[in-house]
């Protein structure tokens, strides 16, 4: 199952970001979400987990997911996405099983975790030599499942009532999202009827067709905009957009300004 986050060719990306609106998704890594200012609604399949600063959530790979930011301050976090693979002893688990709540409260929380998560920040902010695949990031991953996992009550993921239908709306678009995709194409492809699928989306999602998948290319070019020198042409039709007018029309209307000035206020590179 392709994830819909890209990785430029690594099993491990980490980034400090405000947090916003994230339609459900579903990607084949681990994600750790860090509370760092404001607070965050986080939804796995049908239930929402209340998170506040300072507060973490691990969702293990291959659970559907969401965010929702109600918060007048606003929310900031630190995201952590690894590849199971990176888990060592601790893969199994991932795989398997996950947490029957993913919230792990700030005053519970191993100061060990905090500190490592700050430590990977620091070395993709100054760009070290250091790959991340390296057995210090390695351990780095291991040591924040060692402290976090005995922390929950696993449970397979198996018993998550994941709604088959909407499951797979989310893995089909999560694979496909870049490519020319219609409501009457997924339909067909799925075996169902478009107006299920409208239902999916206006019912589960709270919004259209057009808005979720227009959500999935924005999401990845802004991270594009934000971790690499691209340029703009190239982003927006790698996404998915059919030209650069859609693009810049559909990034206003978001984040009312254009993707040039998004860049120059959120870039990380040097």
């Amino acid at each position: 199952m392709r994830p819909i986050y890209n990785y430029y060719g690594r099993d491990l990306e980490i980034s400090h970001r405000k947090s916003s609106h994230f339609p459900p998704h579903i990607h084949s890594s681990m994600e750790c979400i860090h509370v760092t200012h404001g607070a965050l609604e986080l939804g796995i399949g049908q239930e929402f987990y209340h998170m506040e600063q300072g507060d973490l959530a691990i969702v293990f790979p291959d659970i559907i997911h969401h965010y929702q930011i109600f918060d007048p301050r606003g929310c900031t976090c630190t995201y952590l996405l690894a590849s199971p693979i990176l888990g060592g002893d601790f893969t199994e688990s991932l795989q398997k099983y996950c947490p029957e709540n993913p919230v792990i409260p700030q005053e519970d929380l191993h100061p060990d975790v905090g500190y490592l998560l700050n430590r990977l920040l620091v070395d993709a902010k100054k760009k070290e030599p250091v790959p991340f695949d390296s057995t210090l990031h390695l351990s780095f991953v291991q040591i924040i499942l060692a402290r976090c996992l005995p922390y929950y009550s696993l449970m397979e993921k198996d018993m998550i009532d994941n709604n088959d239908l909407v499951y797979q709306v989310v893995s089909y678009l999560a694979r496909n999202f870049t490519e020319e995709v219609s409501l009457s194409s997924m339909a067909k492809a799925l075996g169902v009827s478009p107006y299920q699928l409208s239902r999916v989306f206006s019912g589960t999602f709270h919004m259209n067709f057009n808005q979720y998948l227009n959500d999935l290319r924005l999401n990845q070019a802004c991270i594009r905009l934000i971790h690499t020198d691209q340029p703009i042409t190239d982003i927006c039709l790698n996404a998915g957009f059919e030209s650069q007018r859609t693009f810049n029309r559909v990034f206003k209307e978001r984040f009312h300004m254009a993707p040039r000035e998004y860049r120059s206020l959120h870039r990380i590179l040097p």
